[in-house]
């Protein structure tokens, strides 16, 4: 982790060479280039306009969704946790959360404020900004579905507001305007009784214990679930669970979780994704989409 040098205008931390293991769930991937911490969304706005127009940009929250491979990444890595934290009810009743805001915690703060629907947000091991980019889902729930409205940056740091029509939604899937980024959420809930709500809460994040391999470094869910299917029933019945790739395995415990064992390569990660895609198109002809996203190089 080397400091680097940064407008005087800039507020945020800047870090050149910064190890991606650190910041990802899998404890996976190579050295980004430039790793930008910003200080609030001004001090974003004014540092994505001293950007070069050809820089690669990433955006990072919790590194919950994304595998960095051992080669590291080329460009900006942007990080919106512990920076883009900002969470309240607006006059209207909606929650609004910055994007570097874990899920979770979105799920519990709407509870002890009464209001009800966001509780499945408590299974997304994410923060919002991955959430929105990909339409995340637990327990029955979408993220867009109780959406009302989203705020975007661009790379000349204009903030627009935008609503759900303006996107195409769809499992796991989210298309909008170009060259923009989320920076916020706007959720619309209901009233409710705050104790109903965290006792639902509760009852989901045990039932994920109970399911998921949350002891060992993962990335949640690896594969989308084909139409009328789940992945994790296409690869249990290839016979793939507990098969590893150097440390990588698939999760003993849910077949749709790869884990890292201790010592795992990127490398390892994706050939055991590719191994997985391979068998079970072999023996059931479905075709097994990544839901993690891949960047980097190798």
């Amino acid at each position: 982790m080397m400091p680097a040098k940064s407008s005087a205008n800039l507020r945020g931390q800047l870090l050149v060479n910064e190890p991606m293991s650190r910041h990802t769930s899998w404890r996976v991937g190579g050295p980004a280039d430039r790793f930008y911490i910003p200080a609030d969304l001004d001090d974003l706005a004014i540092f994505l306009k001293s950007l070069p127009p050809q820089e690669a940009v990433h955006w990072l929250g919790l590194g919950s969704n994304l595998l960095v491979r051992d080669g590291g990444v080329r460009g900006t890595v942007i990080v919106t946790s512990g920076a883009l934290n900002n969470l309240s009810v607006l006059p209207n009743g909606v929650v609004r959360a910055e994007v570097g805001v874990p899920s979770a915690k979105v799920a519990r703060f709407s509870a002890d404020q009464g209001l009800t629907g966001a509780e499945f947000l408590a299974g997304i091991p994410g923060t919002i900004g991955g959430a929105l980019a990909m339409n995340a889902g637990a327990f029955g729930g979408e993220t867009w579905k109780i959406v009302e409205a989203v705020e975007t940056i661009d790379r000349q740091g204009e903030r627009r507001q935008r609503v759900p029509a303006d996107y195409r939604i769809g499992y796991r899937s989210v298309r909008g305007p170009r060259n923009e980024w989320y920076i916020a959420a706007h959720f619309r809930l209901h009233s409710g009784e705050a104790a109903r709500g965290k006792s639902l809460i509760k009852t989901l994040l045990a039932k994920r214990g109970a399911t998921q391999p949350t002891q060992l470094p993962n990335a949640g869910s690896v594969f989308k679930n084909p139409p009328n299917d789940h992945a994790a029933r296409l690869i249990e019945a290839s016979g793939l669970k507990g098969t590893c790739v150097g440390k990588a395995c698939v999760s003993e415990l849910h077949a749709n979780f790869i884990v890292n064992q201790g010592g795992a390569r990127a490398a390892d990660i994706e050939h055991l994704i590719s191994r997985i895609q391979a068998t079970v198109e072999n023996l059931h002809g479905v075709t097994l989409d990544p839901e993690v996203r891949v960047i980097g190089e190798r």
